[in-house]
């Protein structure tokens, strides 16, 4: 259930709590109807700044081998293949712009960068807590998705060639945690 919320209440410097987010994708295969996966090394910190969203900042990395499909052969092949992590080990998003776009959704663009190819994407976020925990910590959690084309990004194998969709869908259920 979302929570109607004043962008301005959101004010203040977070870190992502990497236990409680979850970074993943969904791509169609010839082979199946699709492949989930998700990423289990990243880090980000944000500043929100409600009363002026252009001053807001943020930043996520993620460590790309750190994929993971449920199959271990393939996510080897991704992370070499796919992303070269030999070259290119991180996936950064870097935000360029935040806006309420009614009381429960955000808007954010940023600039997210693969294999050091770097290109803008939006994701609208749907704001699903914004209250204070049993510990006494301001959280906010927000949920999104993105399709983006792959290929923009050189994303790709030619062995692969036909058989993974150039369509994937990143998603986000990120969990916030309002610093001191």
């Amino acid at each position: 259930m979302a929570t109607t919320i004043e962008l301005s209440e959101l004010t203040g410097a977070y870190v992502v709590d990497t236990g409680h987010t979850r970074i993943g994708f969904i791509a169609r295969h010839t082979m199946s109807t699709r492949v989930r996966g998700r990423f289990g090394e990243f880090e980000g910190s944000a500043h929100l700044d409600g009363d002026e969203p252009s001053k807001s900042s943020a930043q996520l990395t993620i460590q790309a081998k750190s994929i993971d499909t449920g199959n271990p052969q393939r996510d080897d092949l991704l992370g070499k293949k796919f992303f070269g992590v030999g070259d290119h080990p991180t996936i950064t998003f870097t935000l360029t712009r935040v806006e309420q776009s009614d009381s429960t959704t955000i808007t954010v663009t940023g600039d997210l960068t693969m294999r050091g190819v770097t290109k803008p994407v939006t994701v609208d976020f749907e704001l699903t807590r914004a209250d204070i925990d049993g510990q006494g910590a301001f959280r906010v959690g927000l949920t999104g998705s993105v399709t983006i084309n792959r290929k923009d990004w050189g994303v790709h194998w030619k062995a692969a060639l036909g058989m993974v969709s150039p369509k994937v869908t990143l998603e986000f259920d990120v969990a916030l945690i309002r610093q001191s």
